[in-house]
């Protein structure tokens, strides 16, 4: 097994049971950033190394850490990182990628690899799989769906932690201007317009 594979089954056996935060969302990142390393001939190895522990440690969004997930993951990334093959250098890199990748951190990775990861990442949020997990943490939350008065946020300012609907405001919609790479661009205009489309169809129905 190569030093990827093994990595894989590590940190399979380190993720919690999160809906929005499982294995399977650091596998669907992992296929965003390997489309994105061939468009933008980034280091495949480093890259996809921070893809898969960037979310060892996630918590949940009511929780007071929960911006402090991204940092904590950069810290156990090194640990973990030490018992495989690699040098200080790259482990620097991996873990300065997984330390700023987060949405709630407001930085822009300074290496190609944190800005690949911060794409891949972000895209996750982005499109159907997006809509779905955002339902998923609303339900996980025990949040109303949205604020019956003005549910799309047209004349207050949006408040996620009350509201689900509200995130697409204080965050979802803003993610496509705030890509990196020329490819996530692309992809994150696609994705914008699913939840675009999604939320025209809901104010059909629930106006």
């Amino acid at each position: 097994m190569n030093v990827i594979d093994l990595l894989k089954n590590e940190v399979n056996n380190l993720m919690a049971n999160d809906t929005a935060h499982d294995f399977e969302h650091i596998m669907r990142v992992y296929k965003n950033a390997q489309t994105i390393c061939k468009k933008e001939n980034a280091n495949a190895k480093l890259v996809l190394s921070a893809v898969l522990l960037h979310d060892i440690v996630s918590y949940a969004k009511s929780d007071k850490r929960s911006k402090l997930s991204s940092i904590k993951s950069a810290e156990e990334s090194k640990k973990i990182l030490k018992k495989f093959d690699f040098t200080k250098k790259e482990i620097q890199i991996i873990s300065d990628a997984i330390h700023d990748h987060s949405f709630s951190r407001h930085k822009t990775p300074v290496t190609i690899e944190g800005k690949i990861l911060q794409d891949a990442d972000r895209l996750d949020a982005l499109g159907a799989i997006g809509i779905a997990r955002v339902f998923a943490v609303g339900g996980s939350e025990k949040r109303p769906f949205y604020n019956a008065e003005d549910p799309f946020c047209k004349n207050r300012i949006p408040d996620d932690q009350i509201w689900t609907l509200d995130h697409f405001y204080r965050k979802l919609l803003k993610l496509e201007s705030l890509m990196n790479t020329k490819s996530g661009k692309i992809e994150a205009k696609k994705r914008t317009k699913v939840m675009k489309d999604f939320l025209n169809q809901l104010k059909k129905e629930i106006k």
